[in-house]
């Protein structure tokens, strides 16, 4: 189904709880927990996205908070992966207990995975991340390698004085693994957008600095999915480098995705606040699934064109584990 500015929607990001089991300094605003909501039921979810069906979705990634702290995470994956329509099933995790679920959830039909991952140094993680578990993540990198999860991305939000020193470390690691390393320049989204401008390293500043050490890079074309880097690879490199650029570029003209929050709210666009709300629906016996599929097509249509090319509204109604992430 097409938004008012003839973009195809086809992906729908799905925030199946709020919890998560790091508490990054970006994201989360304290070490205490916090209120969140679990997530909508199993059942109602897969309902969410067998109707979605009906208005054109076609791939899904789950996200959070942290995806892999729900329990029924593994019978999602599966019953998505049954809904006829859904060509493609993702995960964005944080990958700390990402071993002790790959193999079910390679067996339940999940095919690519990102893994969130700012730096390679088990200290500054845990300054990071306010949790002691840089091992876990890279054996869940591990994990993800070996059975065969095509393509494994990492995800390392760059930020000045904290973790850019280990740009070209990150890319050297595509040298070693097949992996495909994405640079995101840190965004003004909840408990981040205090800091974001101190904190920004856009991604002309990352290629320059991967220019100088490598040399020209070869231009690659999209890794999986239809997300919004742009990939290079370095030479001699088994997998790619890539940049997410929310702030110094613009991907609204390609946008495809709405998301589904944890809370039950369709959000058409991640910078905009307007959400509908799927609960009321949900928890009528009587809701038919036209009904549901009406107000998905209604989110598409209010789906807002975007912003200019340099900008980024700072983004404070919710957490960025409460959008999902």
């Amino acid at each position: 189904m097409q938004d008012k500015f003839k973009r195809e929607v086809t992906y729908l990001r799905v925030s199946v709880t709020e919890r998560c089991n790091m508490r990054c300094f970006y994201c989360t605003p304290g070490e205490g927990d916090l209120p969140y909501h679990e997530g909508l039921p199993l059942e109602d979810l897969l309902r969410v996205v067998r109707v979605g069906t009906r208005v054109g979705i076609r791939k899904v990634r789950l996200t959070g908070g942290e995806p892999l702290v729900r329990r029924d995470i593994v019978p999602l994956v599966a019953g998505i992966n049954e809904i006829a329509g859904i060509d493609d099933i993702a995960m964005t995790t944080n990958g700390c207990l990402f071993t002790q679920y790959a193999a079910a959830l390679k067996k339940a039909g999940l095919k690519r995975v990102n893994i969130s991952l700012d730096t390679l140094r088990r200290g500054r993680f845990k300054e990071i991340t306010r949790v002691d578990k840089w091992n876990d993540v890279w054996k869940g990198i591990e994990a993800a390698l070996s059975y065969g999860f095509n393509p494994v991305k990492l995800n390392m939000v760059v930020m000045k004085g904290i973790n850019d020193d280990e740009i070209i470390d990150f890319a050297a690691l595509t040298k070693l693994y097949p992996l495909h390393v994405r640079f995101i320049e840190m965004m003004p989204i909840g408990a981040g957008s205090k800091r974001a401008d101190e904190l920004l390293v856009t991604a002309a500043e990352i290629y320059t600095r991967l220019e100088n050490v490598y040399g020209n890079l070869k231009p690659k074309g999209n890794v999986g999915g239809n997300g919004p880097a742009r990939y290079w690879q370095i030479p001699g490199g088994k997998g790619t480098v890539g940049m997410i650029s929310p702030l110094s570029g613009s991907f609204c003209p390609s946008c495809n995705r709405i998301r589904l929050t944890a809370s039950g709210g369709l959000r058409p666009c991640l910078c905009n606040g307007e959400e509908f709300d799927l609960k009321p629906l949900l928890r009528k016996s009587s809701t038919g699934d036209q009904a549901i599929a009406d107000l998905i097509a209604e989110a598409i249509t209010q789906k807002p064109e975007g912003r200019g090319e340099g900008s980024f509204p700072t983004v404070t109604d919710k957490l960025m584990s409460q959008i999902g992430g």
